[in-house]
């Protein structure tokens, strides 16, 4: 397939910039692929679609404050550091995007902080986007990770076109984040509220976590027509034991596998056997899901709805049949639902 087949026209006002009042009470739009249906409901409705054996597959990373505001040494320029991640602990540095990139060159310094309370020296000029930043701080660890995080903003997405409010530090995150190590919220799963989690514990739903660390290379603008020539970052995978013996169990007793977003979808189908089953994966996946795919092991899915020509959309279009799913975002627009970070679900049956 090819890119401009993933261009529709999603009006501004479409793209959810603020978060709902409660997480829960998101549109839900159910399309059923065996009876090409699509019904209209809210997220609380998803009860009603699974039960005893069924399993919800989460991506329990965490997002930090990934976003900094500092300045150029001399000069006082204004520069935005988005960090990517940690490279070395013990010598602080990490792998950083700079805004303007044009004005950073090796062995400039940035002062962040009113009072300069952190330093950061460019060390190298890794990729014509990415730089590598040595902090220079001598407290410990502990210390350094406090005042980093002190000064780091929610990495909202550029598109929102505003600044990050103190709800995102709680509203871009799933309430069952444990592992940081995200720059971008797996936004799936920031529907779930822990009344609904319970409910469906009660109903017999189990829940199998994995990590995947989303990165910033879901928001990159793809730039080639022909999707096989098109690379993605790669992001970090962890898959546990336990995690898989859940998944697995389920498949064998023909229950409902349902990929909590896209970062679960493609965490499974990164570790998966070639009997479809999915392995304990501790690595790196650059995996780009786009139609004609033949999934392995979830046989349903939550999702958000996503921007034209995104990689997230791609995926969903091959889960959902391509044309099914332009039908359904056709019905989307036509119905005011919410796209992206804060909008409204889709659940694929």
């Amino acid at each position: 397939m090819k890119l401009s087949q993933f261009k529709f026209n999603l009006p501004a006002e479409l793209i959810a910039n603020h978060p709902q009042e409660d997480r829960d009470e998101a549109k839900l739009m159910v399309l059923d692929r065996k009876r090409q249906t699509i019904e209209h409901k809210t997220f609380k409705d998803i009860l009603g679609y699974f039960g005893e054996g069924d399993v919800f597959v989460i991506n329990n990373t965490k997002v930090f404050p990934a976003r900094l505001y500092g300045e150029k040494e001399k000069t006082g320029a204004k520069i935005e550091v988005f960090l990517l991640r940690e490279l070395n602990r013990e010598s602080r540095l990490w792998d950083v995007l700079v805004d303007p990139a044009r004005k950073i060159r090796i062995g400039n310094k940035l002062y962040f902080g009113s009072d300069d309370s952190l330093v950061a020296e460019v060390i190298d000029n890794t990729t014509s986007r990415g730089r590598t930043l040595r902090f220079l701080f001598d407290g410990p660890y502990d210390e350094f990770k406090k005042t980093i995080y002190g000064l780091g903003k929610t990495p909202l997405p550029k598109i929102h076109q505003r600044d990050t409010i103190p709800e995102d530090e709680e509203r871009y995150q799933t309430i069952y984040a444990k592992h940081e190590g995200a720059v971008a919220a797996p936004t799936a799963g920031l529907h779930f509220s822990r009344e609904i989690m319970k409910r469906l514990e009660l109903a017999g739903v189990t829940f199998s976590e994995i990590t995947l660390h989303a990165g910033l290379g879901n928001f990159r603008t793809i730039e080639v027509e022909d999707l096989t020539k098109h690379k993605m970052d790669s992001e970090e995978v962890h898959i546990p034991d336990a995690s898989t013996l859940i998944i697995n169990e389920a498949k064998d007793q023909k229950r409902k596998v349902c990929a909590i977003g896209t970062t679960s979808m493609k965490a499974m189908e990164t570790s998966v056997s070639i009997a479809g089953k999915v392995k304990p994966f501790n690595g790196w996946t650059n995996k780009f899901i786009f139609p004609p795919y033949d999934f392995n092991v979830a046989n349903c899915m939550v999702s958000n709805l996503h921007l034209p020509q995104s990689s997230m959309m791609m995926m969903v279009a091959a889960f959902a049949g391509y044309d099914f799913l332009m039908q359904a975002y056709k019905e989307a627009i036509e119905h005011e639902y919410k796209f992206f970070t804060y909008g409204d679900a889709m659940l694929i049956l």
